[in-house]
């Protein structure tokens, strides 16, 4: 075991050393400006001065595109920010991103301290969609919120609606499109939590673990208990301490799967399973955007939930 975590140690530090040679490069930060005031609370929200054109709306990141895109439907002209394959948690925007938002209607984003960068942005309009949510803590000493609210449906149910409001407030004149459209989707979360439900009921275990600690908000939903591999972000340097205490964990709880993640390296993953008995890595998303090749297919927030509840309930040992 001890030249399995050696090695993944040395090639972690590596890519964290280059990492932090890119942020504190001071001819990158000369790209950022500060943002002026701007109305953040849904309440201050007013209607959009140009209504001669779509409403351009640009996401932050998936799945608060797919959201927005299910209200917005043909109302809006609707672009992301973050591209393909890029882990929103140490995104940061170029000057020419920011310029392109600062040039659309609205800005949508999770809040939650997943997109810090939003003090760069000038646009006229941003909704906060995880605005109202009791957040908790990832880490209550460094007072880190857990911005994964989007993997419990009803929370996500939650930013639906402060997207809808905050729409038909910017723009409305489509407000009753607006509210029909996030009327049907707020359905298909309500009867997802219910296969989620369905699914689960029938398990052996309750425990599970996932990579980095995503899936808090699920696993209070649903009964469950998350432990991860990293206790912080998915950036953050996992110790050797950390990996045996890992799979002690694994080893006392005689959990067979270990949750890798499609948008992360799955090495650390792997060092677990290999060190438990009949061990295997298998993906549960935290859903926080998609490869290439899921954008190519058109897989979904639903499509991505419904992988999720089918790999958990693996390791879980779920009746199906």
């Amino acid at each position: 075991m001890s030249h399995l975590i050696l090695s993944i140690l040395f090639y972690s530090l590596c890519q964290n050393l280059y990492a932090q040679s890119q942020i504190s490069n001071p001819t990158l930060q000369l790209y950022f400006h500060t943002a002026n005031a701007t109305k953040n609370s849904i309440n201050e929200l007013s209607p959009a001065t140009n209504s001669s054109h779509k409403l351009r709306v640009v996401s932050s990141f998936f799945p608060i595109d797919e959201f927005v895109k299910k209200i917005g439907g043909d109302m809006i002209q609707s672009s992301i920010l973050i591209p393909t394959g890029i882990e929103p948690h140490d995104f940061e925007p170029t000057i020419n991103q920011i310029q392109t938002v600062d040039s659309a209607d609205v800005l949508v984003y999770n809040g939650l301290g997943i997109d810090n960068w939003i003090t760069k942005i000038n646009t006229a309009h941003k909704i906060d969609a995880s605005e109202g949510l009791n957040a908790s803590y990832t880490d209550r000493r460094n007072m880190t919120l857990d911005p994964h609210v989007w993997l419990d449906p009803l929370l996500a149910k939650k930013e639906v609606e402060n997207i809808r409001d905050g729409l038909m407030t910017i723009d409305p004149n489509n407000r009753d499109r607006y509210f029909n459209n996030a009327k049907n989707f707020l359905n298909v979360l309500d009867n997802l939590d219910k296969t989620i439900k369905t699914y689960l009921e029938s398990c052996k275990k309750r425990d599970f673990i996932t990579f980095h600690n995503s899936f808090s908000y699920f696993a209070k939903q649903y009964g469950l208990n998350q432990h991860s591999i990293s206790n912080a972000g998915p950036e953050a340097e996992v110790t050797p301490t950390r990996l045996v205490e890992i799979i002690n964990i694994a080893k006392s709880l005689d959990l067979k799967v270990i949750y890798s993640e499609e948008l992360m390296d799955s090495r650390y993953a792997s060092v677990v399973a290999q060190e438990i008995p009949d061990g295997k890595v298998l993906i549960l998303s935290p859903i926080e955007g998609l490869t290439k090749y899921e954008q190519e297919v058109g897989i979904g927030y639903i499509d991505k939930m419904n992988e999720n509840i089918k790999n958990l309930t693996v390791g879980l040992e779920c009746n199906q």
